[in-house]
């Protein structure tokens, strides 16, 4: 790869940085500093390892990502990190020392997205399997490359057996990309749930919502947001542990300094109804709604609410979750209130919905998916609900079954396989129709005229359901447009994968046909033609079914002339 990757200069142990996880609680940043992605100046100690000094009693300014020292730059510069990178997310790397790169051999992709892709890769020195994730820059844009070092700075500050661990950098000083260097997870969520032979029993599911839960409640302890809970988001290894993974989204949050944030974040499937009501101050509770809809797949056995656009995913949120009250209306001042507020209010009704649902789980399903996101309380609060301490209980992680490694790229790739035999059927039995027929035997009846017609609308059915179904993170604008940053939010282009399909197993994406490039909301032909070009065809097949009960009656008249 031609690159060094950066890995703590000191770290301490394990076992030394669970003992800490308590004590050491970051306190909220400066609102500027939290959106550039660095850590408090009170919880985060400088690169030499000493606590910032508070001037003035005020809180010294958090450190922005590019803000080092000349000294600690040139520090940076001379072990091996290129100057782009030193400019703009030299904070990012404080503290991190480069190591020879080649000494990692790719061994093939395992995700992929418009930002990054994702590898599996073997550290020749240690013999350790590794993902590497590739994220890839618009022409060295410094907010792309701020965004980044947000990122790596989250990861930095989290240290929780549910959340997934950085161990390096990777980087290169001739190209414009950059490798992070995570733990190895066999699994992802959305794979093992989209998998024929999976069934997730009720102290399974416990198992992971405890672990889910457990990760989301170190983040909101930390001040960090993940903004992007979904299936294909959560890893699992064969020791059955999972992780929160894709911190891509996240960012940092002062619950007693709010400030604007982008509403363009969480996959559409999970997307709670304040963000889709153009919400810009928000907290905890976009991660818990995410996390309540997982729930509620697990124990459903498939998406509760996939909508296809934004619209459509708000008006299936209030048939499901009720409309907002009058009271919630007001004093949320949302900014699409008036567009999206319906004329008659939606009744709840999760219990009568989900009525096979345990005893134990409804209430917190209730909780997780209330409309007012001040209801959904907090990830300490879900844990300590009655479905966690109610038989039957979770199970241990280590008693969970061990599965072939499965993620949600494997998923789409048995989706493409099964569109391809299909596709590749239907051509053999074109094939088969046009040959040249064999008189010695007997001609079957004529198709029916409306046959191919009916299949041909069905196949685009099939199409746009595939488009529109599409609900990726990666396809939302460039995550560093968020509004506390100084740019524009981004126009309401869902991911609009976004809205990626009605068929899809568990997670948010699925495949769109080869050689699709757009994300339809609406046919994909004129509907004023539909007529005229029903009409053609149907024209072209009465001919042909005339020509061909005539060339039957002529064969019919030779046999009884013989």
């Amino acid at each position: 790869m031609g690159c060094v990757l950066g890995r703590a200069a000191a770290s301490s142990s394990p076992a030394a940085s669970r003992r800490k996880r308590g004590k050491n609680r970051a306190s909220p940043q400066p609102a500027a500093a939290a959106e550039a992605g660095s850590p408090s100046a009170a919880a985060a100690p400088g690169g030499d390892g000493r606590p910032r000094r508070r001037l003035g009693g005020r809180r010294a300014p958090g450190p922005r990502q590019g803000c080092v020292p000349a000294a600690a730059a040139a520090e940076q510069l001379a072990a091996g990190w290129p100057p782009w990178l030193v400019a703009v997310a030299g904070e990012a790397l404080r503290g991190w020392a480069p190591r020879r790169a080649d000494t990692f051999e790719k061994l093939n992709k395992i995700g992929s997205g418009t930002y990054s892709n994702v590898y599996r890769a073997r550290d020749t020195v240690s013999g350790r399997i590794v993902a590497l994730k590739k994220v890839r820059f618009d022409n060295l844009e410094p907010e792309s490359v701020k965004f980044m070092a947000r990122e790596i700075l989250i990861l930095r500050r989290l240290d929780h057996p549910n959340v997934i661990k950085l161990e390096g950098l990777v980087t290169s000083r001739m190209s414009c990309s950059l490798y992070l260097v995570f733990e190895y997870m066999e699994h992802d969520l959305a794979g093992l749930a989209a998998s024929p032979d999976v069934k997730f029993t009720l102290p399974q599911i416990k198992c992971y919502m405890q672990q889910l839960l457990s990760g989301l409640e170190h983040c909101h302890d930390n001040n960090v947001l993940h903004r992007d809970i979904k299936g294909s988001n959560l890893l699992l290894d064969n020791n059955g542990i999972l992780k929160i993974a894709d911190f891509g989204l996240a960012t940092f949050f002062d619950p007693r300094h709010k400030r604007p944030m982008t509403s363009r974040v969480v996959t559409l499937w999970y997307r709670p109804p304040e963000l889709l009501l153009g919400a810009t101050d928000y907290g905890v509770g976009i991660d818990l709604w995410s996390a309540g809809c997982i729930l509620a797949e697990l124990l459903y056995g498939k998406p509760i609410m996939p909508g296809r656009t934004e619209v459509e995913q708000l008006h299936k949120i209030f048939k499901l979750c009720g409309s907002p009250s009058e009271e919630y209306w007001k004093k949320s001042k949302l900014p699409h209130a008036t567009i999206f507020k319906p004329q008659q209010p939606y009744k709840r009704c999760i219990r009568e919905t989900f009525k096979d649902f345990p005893a134990s789980a409804l209430p917190l399903v209730e909780t997780l998916l209330a409309i007012d996101p001040a209801e959904r309380q907090t990830a300490t609060a879900a844990l300590h609900s009655d479905f966690f301490s109610t038989e039957p209980y979770a199970c241990d992680p280590s008693s969970l079954p061990t599965y072939p490694p499965s993620k949600e790229m494997d998923a789409k790739l048995r989706d493409e396989e099964a569109r391809r035999l299909r596709a590749a059927a239907k051509a053999k039995g074109e094939a088969k129709r046009t040959r040249p027929r064999d008189r010695s035997h007997r001609a079957g009846p004529a198709p029916e005229a409306n046959a191919e017609i009916q299949a041909n609308l069905d196949q685009r059915r099939r199409m746009i359901t595939h488009a529109n179904a599409k609900s990726k993170s990666e396809k939302f604008p460039p995550p560093h447009q968020d509004g506390a940053m100084g740019n524009p939010l981004g126009s309401c282009r869902h991911m609009e994968p976004m809205f990626e399909h009605q068929d899809a197993s568990f997670s948010t994406v699925v495949p769109i046909e080869k050689g699709t490039s757009q994300t339809w909301s609406g046919p994909l032909f004129d509907p004023s033609a539909l007529g005229q070009s029903r009409r053609k065809k149907q024209t072209t097949l009465d001919a042909k079914a005339a020509a061909y009960s005539k060339q039957l009656q002529k064969e019919k008249g030779g046999i009884r002339a013989r």
